[in-house]
């Protein structure tokens, strides 16, 4: 099912330019059912493509000033901590069959994509509840004490997440952003992405060495597609309804979520 596969990472492209979220969501998902990976080739891989397309659509954002550099290397900096510790320690120490016996087998891929689809489970109840909410605009934000703790436990924590399962955390980041900061949405969604984007290539820097030489050509494509649909979302924000996207995106990524725990759960 290659040409779904690239349809649906054009579609990831156009996810991020429109709400600067969603891009590794559906990522992983597309490179493990699209493309055969399996979960360890996929989340590794996904690290590349969303961190140049994110990169790409943080430069974009930069060119309006709707980037905080400030704030993405105070909320970057632990991130990087976690994608460390987490790709480094963790997953390492995993063995690739869990638990074996009575019928059951659970594998580390197995476990690795679960994860995935219960954060993808939280991550559209975040963009539903941030639907239905009103947005926050400008205002004066500081960062005290408090909160500079709170942005560095964020950052650990989505550092965390995309090491594990390969998702650059944007449905954690901008609500740190506006809820903490309050930043307007813009500015959250412009420094979401500078953010994403350092974490994701972090993250696959660090785990260059597994990377598959003929996984290179399916990448690039992939990444020119997600640039492609970056630059559409880029069009298609100024001219779509916030609220009702983020509600419509949170729904398909509910269902999407919902496949694959279904899915893994048969092949226990």
């Amino acid at each position: 099912m290659p040409i779904l596969g690239y349809i649906a990472s054009f579609l990831m492209g156009t996810s991020f330019g429109l709400i600067g979220a969603g891009g590794s969501i559906l990522m992983v998902p597309i490179l493990f059912y699209f493309f055969g990976q399996d979960a360890m080739r996929a989340t590794t891989n996904s690290l590349f493509v969303v961190g140049v397309t994110a990169f790409i659509g943080a430069l974009l954002k930069a060119r309006s000033g709707n980037i905080n550099v400030r704030i993405g290397i105070l909320f970057a900096l632990p991130s990087f901590v976690g994608i460390y510790v987490t790709r480094h320690f963790i997953l390492t120490s995993i063995p690739d069959i869990l638990i074996a016996g009575f019928g059951v087998t659970i594998t580390k891929s197995l476990l690795v994509m679960s994860v995935f689809a219960i954060i993808m489970g939280f991550s559209s109840w975040a963009m539903i509840r941030s639907s239905s909410s009103s947005s926050i605009e400008s205002s004066p934000f500081e960062l005290n004490p408090m909160n500079f703790l709170r942005i560095g436990f964020k950052g650990l924590i989505v550092g965390a997440i995309t090491g594990f399962v390969g998702a650059g955390g944007g449905f954690l980041i901008i609500p740190a952003l506006v809820l903490l900061l309050k930043f307007p949405i813009k500015l959250a969604v412009g420094t979401s992405l500078a953010i994403i984007a350092g974490n994701s290539l972090f993250g696959f820097a660090i785990s260059f060495p597994s990377v598959q030489t003929e996984d290179y050509p399916l990448l690039l494509t992939i990444c020119i597609l997600g640039i492609g649909g970056m630059f559409l979302g880029q069009i298609l924000s100024s001219k779509t309804n916030e609220r009702y996207l983020k509600r419509g995106f949170g729904y398909f990524v509910f269902l999407i979520a919902s496949f694959i725990l279904w899915d893994q759960g048969l092949r226990l």
